[in-house]
């Protein structure tokens, strides 16, 4: 069963789990500032789940590919949208600072 490291948890979940899901249903605070209010919900369409991932993962679908080709998001930017990510392996999460996530500091790693 794969698993994701985030924030200092480690969650087992199923093969092709969605990474948004997962990390909010076991507490990881994946939004920075407001955007915990204000988001898309998981349609893909905001960037505000924007995570840097290690590990076994889905490709980039259109959708996520779409939206993060716009600023503040950059298409050669190691950052993908959590919302639009399945785990297929062992995954490490790092969480940046900025309403995207799109800054430099980290906010959190995946041992805490």
């Amino acid at each position: 069963m794969p698993t994701v490291l985030a924030q200092g948890k480690t969650i087992e979940c199923p093969q092709g789990a969605n990474l948004r899901q997962v990390l909010l249903q076991h507490g990881v605070e994946l939004y920075n500032d407001g955007a915990s209010v204000i988001n898309c919900h998981g349609i893909g369409t905001c960037g505000t789940c924007a995570v840097q991932i290690e590990g076994e993962i889905s490709a980039s679908n259109w959708r996520e590919t779409t939206r993060r080709s716009l600023p503040p998001h950059s298409p050669t930017s190691d950052r993908r949208l959590a919302c639009q990510t399945q785990v297929l392996g062992e995954v490490k999460v790092t969480k940046y600072d900025g309403f995207w996530g799109q800054g430099d500091t980290i906010v959190w790693t995946p041992e805490g």
